[in-house]
């Protein structure tokens, strides 16, 4: 390796190793930040915190690396046009192409690791670091309780001003409707203070209530209006009054290690996707095979078949065929039609939510699967943006550096984002939802490119600023005249 080589890449590793682990460190402390609530004071060790950052760390790696090469390059190609080193190398013979070779080599290589952390780290990561955030949201389920909104438990909503205490169990001003009735809501209890209770691992939480009210409605359950006057409802005032509620769904006897989440889309490898997808598309098809085939059995054409015999064979009328029937018939088709065209049309209406989410389903695993590959390339795709711009603008360090790394990131995840979002609806294919972003930046890098080997900057002011010059010196030359 020759010594220019060495320097270059020396310029570019020292600001691609600061950026990467300061891009890694907000983006993970933005998604723990986003997890926190779930978290907090539910008495995890530390243990299993450090596990929950290792694995969110890891998921977050593919998304810092191109960010990392991006801010790395405009910085690299910057410092070196800030210190007149492209000028000392241009003078020497030394062409751009030249002095960002070993570069290029070097996004190459953290393209292909970016590919194999994508595929094989990066599913491993959010299948452990999902399972782990699962449980630790499953214990102590009482402090999942909001103030001031409604918290639905199972079949009860439950309401209160505020909650406190070491533990944050006691509440103050309850009201809980009870809808675990066959008619709803008919129960409703309120109470100026509370107590929550719940042991780890149990799957009951016990709630006691002090100083309260207790009203239930009997109407609806009355089945003639004899029943209803007699007793509409019945109230009660309580010193205290306790009930349990069975939170076994939420709670369970399952240790922090237990992995139950395991069908994500995201949990699997690109060979994985690849096999399962075929399998997922033969079921949508499947699945509109048989609700066309409903439809068809459906169809009123059928009916004709069913009055054959009232034809007029003489004079058959092949254009108007209910001119063929007595008007008894017609009568009769046209009203066993109309049934059938509602019954077509209600079947299609249930049928319309399963088969969406069937195809969004579908649309997950593609775009999980494209997304990837174009995710891999972005490496490259960012340094041939950031590289020509940090030679056009010839400032190194953080300032100008960041602001343009950022502006053109956000236009990648801008793109990339709504991408993904019109191919999980359908709105476009997975493969150009996936690529539609690269669509955008692979002509800015082309452009920013022949611009900074032609030594050119980012706009040509000039082809707007002489004309206007021009006009200025020719209209001030006829007024001197």
């Amino acid at each position: 390796m020759k010594i220019l080589d060495k320097y270059i890449l020396k310029t570019f590793l020292r600001p691609f190793i600061a950026t990467f682990l300061i891009v890694l460190f907000v983006l993970v402390m933005q998604f723990l930040w986003q997890m926190f609530e779930n978290i907090a004071g539910k008495g995890i060790s530390f243990v299993f915190i450090a596990k929950l950052m290792y694995y969110t760390t890891l998921m977050i790696v593919p998304q810092a690396l191109p960010i990392a090469v991006l801010l790395s390059s405009i910085m690299a190609l910057g410092s070196l046009g800030e210190n007149y080193e492209f000028a000392a190398a241009k003078s020497a013979g030394v062409s751009l192409q030249r002095l960002v070779r070993p570069l290029i080599f070097l996004t190459l290589l953290l393209s292909a690791v970016n590919f194999i952390f994508l595929n094989n780290i990066f599913p491993y990561s959010v299948f452990k670091q999902r399972n782990l955030y699962y449980n630790i949201k499953k214990k102590k389920p009482a402090l999942a309780l909001v103030p001031g909104s409604f918290n639905n438990l199972e079949s009860f909503q439950i309401k209160f001003d505020e909650k406190y205490g070491e533990e944050e169990n006691l509440l103050k001003k309850v009201l809980i409707y009870d809808l675990s009735g066959r008619y709803g809501n008919t129960k409703v209890i309120t109470a100026e203070r509370g107590k929550i209770v719940s042991e780890d691992g149990s799957r009951y939480m016990t709630f006691i209530l002090y100083d309260g009210y207790y009203y239930e409605d009997h109407t609806r359950m009355a089945r003639t209006t004899a029943k209803r006057k007699k007793m509409p409802a019945s109230s009660a005032t309580f010193e205290e009054y306790e009930f349990n509620i069975d939170i076994s769904k939420l709670v369970g006897n399952d240790a922090l290690e237990d992995e139950k989440v395991k069908n994500n889309y995201n949990m699997r490898t690109l060979n994985q996707l690849s096999d399962t997808i075929p399998v997922l598309k033969n079921s949508y098809n499947e699945l509109l095979r048989s609700r066309a085939a409903t439809i068809t059995s459906l169809s009123s054409a059928k009916l004709l078949y069913k009055y054959q015999d009232s034809l007029i064979p003489k004079n058959l009328d092949s254009l108007n065929i209910l001119n063929n029937f007595t008007l008894d018939n017609k009568i009769s088709i046209l009203n066993s039609a109309n049934t059938k065209i509602n019954s077509a049309l209600t079947n299609v209406s249930n049928n319309m939510k399963p088969m969406k989410w069937k195809r969004k389903t579908l649309n997950f695993f593609d775009s999980e699967f494209y997304g990837r590959i174009a995710l891999s390339f972005s490496c490259l795709i960012l340094f041939f943006i950031g590289a020509p711009l940090g030679s056009i603008i010839r400032k190194g360090g953080f300032g100008l550096p960041m602001i343009l790394a950022i502006a053109i990131y956000v236009i990648y995840f801008f793109g990339n984002t709504m991408g993904k979002n019109l191919a999980e609806e359908s709105s476009i294919t997975s493969l150009l939802g996936a690529w539609i972003s690269a669509m955008v930046m692979v002509p800015l890098g082309i452009l920013l490119t022949r611009r900074a080997t032609n030594d050119k900057g980012i706009f040509n002011t000039d082809a707007i600023t002489q004309p206007i010059s021009n006009f200025f010196k020719k209209f001030k030359s006829k007024k001197d005249n």
